[in-house]
């Protein structure tokens, strides 16, 4: 079988599985073809959680489902929402009891989506709170795909556009990330163009290039937050391998092949990466590409000791972009009174006693 890759406790993840590979499992139990597309409606567009909800499939069927398959569907742990009601975040919990963070924000445009996809991660990033633990583990394509679900059904809305900048750097679980992209925009199931969809990284050069000659149509977004060697090698550990230059000519590649504007992030810290001459740095070392820098005050982490600058500051850092001809924003921000910052809500859990 094709596969086999994700099995757990020697049961098959259903919700993993494209509708040809459904027809291989279905043909396997010596059911017809059709049971292939009933499944993967109940799983895609019904979203159950249950073999026992699946009414339309045999009683039989379904207990041979049960006892070879698992639906992959993470149980909300806990819940936090902003005060002013833009931002709702979920802390879910998968089958084998670890716990990750989805965030859900409310825009005039429509609801988006900001998923995990590790448990942890191994970067290293010295501002992000999700690398503090490490990494634990891959998230499965169902699980990735699970969120989305789930802040659906637990919030009764319809999910507009999705962000990949939640846990985990997404090009470190690369194979599982571009099937959840395959099944995300799949007809028979959720349908999601991967133009509503953006994926960010902190630039594993590789795995950029690799998803160029694929030629999705999802935004990149590459954490920069430095303009130089020097600065990106203190605060992110991935440059050493794949420096700013390789980067960019890979960033560079990526847009020639897709057509598809790179986005920049950029955290500002202060004293660190957030001056004048930083900016102008940004300015000249960006200047030839057609990309967008997504300004972002630095999101406040204990064990960091990183502090943002004064809202003039970085309004001072964008006018400089922005008059040197590059497009820049200060990012809106979204539930900072409910530790939205990607890791934090896991961080606070965890330090509760209350992961497992």
């Amino acid at each position: 079988m094709i596969f086999t890759d994700r099995v757990i406790d020697q049961k098959l993840d259903i919700m993993s599985l494209l509708p040809e590979e459904l027809e291989q499992l279905i043909a396997d139990m010596g059911q017809p073809k059709f049971r292939a597309k009933q499944l993967f409606e109940w799983l895609h567009q019904k979203r159950v959680v249950d073999f026992d909800e699946m009414s339309n499939i045999p009683a039989a069927m379904r207990q041979k489902l049960k006892e070879s398959c698992f639906i992959a569907a993470p149980k909300e742990s806990r819940r936090q929402q902003s005060a002013d009601g833009s931002t709702v975040k979920l802390l879910l919990e998968l089958y084998d009891g670890n716990k990750i963070e989805s965030v859900l924000m409310r825009h005039d445009y429509g609801n988006s989506l900001c998923i995990s996809s590790q448990v942890g991660c191994r970067m290293g990033c010295r501002f992000c709170a999700s690398t503090i633990g490490g990494k634990v583990r891959d998230l499965l394509p169902s699980e990735m795909l699970g969120q989305v679900y789930a802040v659906s059904r637990l919030l009764g809305l319809k999910v507009d556009s999705l962000v990949m900048m939640g846990i985990g750097e997404p090009l470190d679980n690369f194979d599982n990330v571009m099937r959840f992209l395959e099944l995300i925009k799949h007809p028979q199931g959720l349908n999601l163009s991967h133009r509503h969809i953006s994926l960010s990284t902190c630039g594993v050069v590789p795995r950029i290039d690799e998803m160029a000659e694929k030629k999705l149509q999802l935004t990149l977004s590459i954490s920069l937050h430095a303009c130089d060697n020097e600065t990106r090698d203190k605060i992110m550990p991935v440059n050493k391998s794949y420096d700013i230059n390789r980067l960019l000519d890979s960033c560079k590649a990526y847009f020639a092949k897709t057509g598809r504007r790179i986005s920049y992030e950029y955290s500002l810290i202060s004293g660190v990466n957030d001056s004048p001459e930083q900016a102008k740095k940004l300015l000249k070392l960006l200047g030839d590409q057609s990309c967008h820098v997504n300004l972002i005050p630095v999101n406040p982490v204990e064990e960091t000791g990183f502090k943002r600058g004064s809202r003039k500051e970085a309004e001072r850092f964008c006018k400089i972009l922005n008059d040197g001809g590059i497009s820049a924003t200060i990012r809106r921000e979204f539930g900072t009174d409910i530790d939205a910052a990607c890791g934090q809500l896991r961080r606070k859990d965890a330090k509760e006693g209350k992961t497992t």
